[in-house]
């Protein structure tokens, strides 16, 4: 199964794939954790004088701009790169934000299905410098607007569609 999760900056796409992760047994992998040993931090680590990876990886909210260019670039010619790449190990791909390498991993029929966490009860949507894709690009919604109790129940619901519709066999 290949599973993309897809939302805003700090909507809870993370928590999602960890309680899919701990269900259902599957490899989850961050596209900020990904390409941040490979892109990022070699791009960035002099500019803002980061010690680290890790570093870099933390302070991401407030580069999503040069983030979002920088796989942008990386994923140039080829806009699915990235997604091949994380898919070859795992999984749940977690982050993507550009509507052209979407539409690209949509092209090769990459994805089993694509979901959206949304908080935008509780959390402002990112700008459209470093985030393309919509909640409309999305195959199914998790609404994250509630308590953790609330997100754990409709990623059971979203377990439960997963099943229904063959997307996801258990052994």
């Amino acid at each position: 199964m290949n599973l993309l999760i897809i939302g805003h900056g700090r909507h809870g796409k993370d928590t999602v794939a960890e309680l899919l992760a701990e269900r259902l047994d599957l490899k989850i992998a961050s596209s900020s954790h990904f390409i941040a040993e490979k892109v990022t931090y070699p791009a960035l680590k002099d500019l803002y004088g980061y010690p680290d990876v890790e570093a870099c990886f933390e302070d991401r909210h407030n580069h999503r701009s040069e983030w979002y260019n920088l796989i942008r670039d990386y994923n140039t010619p080829d806009l699915s790169r990235l997604a091949r790449e994380i898919f070859a190990e795992n999984d749940v791909y977690i982050g993507m934000r550009n509507k052209e390498e979407l539409d690209a991993c949509n092209e090769i029929r990459l994805f089993d299905i694509v979901v959206w966490v949304d908080a935008g009860d509780r959390l402002p949507p990112e700008p459209t410098d470093s985030m393309t894709i919509t909640a409309s690009d999305a195959d199914y919604l998790i609404c994250n607007n509630g308590t953790l109790g609330e997100l754990s129940e409709m990623v059971d619901n979203l377990i439960s569609y997963l099943k229904e519709k063959g997307i996801y066999k258990s052994n």
